[in-house]
């Protein structure tokens, strides 16, 4: 693409590239020039433009965006594309789900050419019904065809979303005198909901291994999400304990992610149960949401991949909290 000033005889059939204020109206960037706006131009004292001039074998922005775009979705479901509008194509959420990403793939398109780019919202990002998953945007008015051929190659099917598997999840309650009781009920029917996901039953039983064990089985959830009156401080502490009596397994205790450190991971013949820390009682981001939303959307979720979640885990300080992780200076 050719991009300069040129002189305004020499504009027709060029896109403008800055937009122009004329006493009879304004031309807007990007606008092809026609004979009759060059007479306007002159007419305004106008000698000069800058404008871009597609070489053969370019293509326009919103062409290239779409083609890119395009390749990018590959036809997966949960996903639409917008319509392409100066140069940019978004793909947008039909519904709840968790973002899958091929980074590498992503990087590679963006490697291209610099006028070629994709923008993605972080991997496993938990998003909402029309929520944006990616950005397309091509900067120069036109790119080559080949390089856009390329991106589109080497990002194609880089973008899927993994929706929700199940419908439901259990609430199990442990009770203790002076505990926080229901507390937080509310909270966790949100997360559920953004899920697309019901809360279909609250147990409340007492904070005891075998009370405990014997709620977990009797659980009609597809999830079983365990709150306990008393934080979980330990793998053999009352909940994970409970879980192994119930005849399940403790995938994980404890995450590097604040908050959420006490979250434990498990299995009860194959129904995922979390156990929730205290301060899952809050809305505010937590690290359950994220093992939740990708456990919810049936992603396999290992002790490694909680391992790995420690970079970009110390989470949005909370201003209320009572103990803050950073300690005042002394004064």
């Amino acid at each position: 693409m050719k991009f300069g000033a040129v002189p305004v005889t020499e504009a027709a059939g060029a896109m403008l590239a800055h937009s122009l204020k004329l006493p009879g109206g304004r031309l807007k960037k990007g606008h092809v020039l026609t004979s009759e706006d060059l007479g306007k131009l002159d007419e305004a004292g106008i000698a000069e433009v800058t404008v871009a001039r597609p070489d053969p074998g370019d293509l326009s922005e919103n062409d290239a965006a779409e083609m890119l775009a395009g390749a990018i979705h590959d036809g997966a479901p949960g996903l639409h594309l917008s319509t392409p509008f100066t140069g940019r194509v978004n793909l947008v959420a039909d519904g709840p789900g968790v973002v899958l990403l091929d980074a590498d793939r992503i990087n590679a398109a963006n490697a291209v050419d610099p006028m070629i780019t994709v923008a993605t919202v972080p991997p496993f990002r938990q998003i909402h019904d029309g929520g944006l998953v990616a950005t397309v945007k091509i900067i120069s008015y036109a790119v080559a065809e080949g390089a856009v051929q390329e991106a589109a190659e080497a990002a194609r099917g880089a973008i899927r979303l993994a929706v929700p598997a199940f419908e439901d999840a259990t609430l199990i309650l442990t009770d203790i005198p002076g505990g926080p009781g229901e507390k937080g009920v509310e909270a966790i029917e949100t997360r559920l909901a953004g899920l697309g996901m019901t809360l279909c039953e609250t147990v409340s039983v007492a904070h005891d291994e075998d009370a405990l064990a014997e709620a977990l089985t009797a659980a009609k959830g597809g999830i079983v999400l365990v709150l306990t009156g008393s934080a979980t401080s330990d793998p053999e502490d009352t909940a994970p304990a409970a879980l192994r009596l119930a005849g399940g397994r403790v995938e994980r205790f404890g995450m590097p992610v604040d908050p959420g450190n006490l979250l434990f991971l498990g299995d009860l013949r194959g129904k995922p149960v979390i156990g929730l820390p205290n301060s899952a009682r809050s809305p505010v981001l937590h690290g359950a949401d994220w093992v939740l939303s990708r456990v919810a959307c049936g992603i396999e979720v290992t002790s490694a991949d909680i391992a790995a979640m420690g970079v970009g885990g110390l989470l949005k300080e909370i201003p209320t909290r009572p103990q803050p992780r950073q300690r005042k200076p002394a004064g």
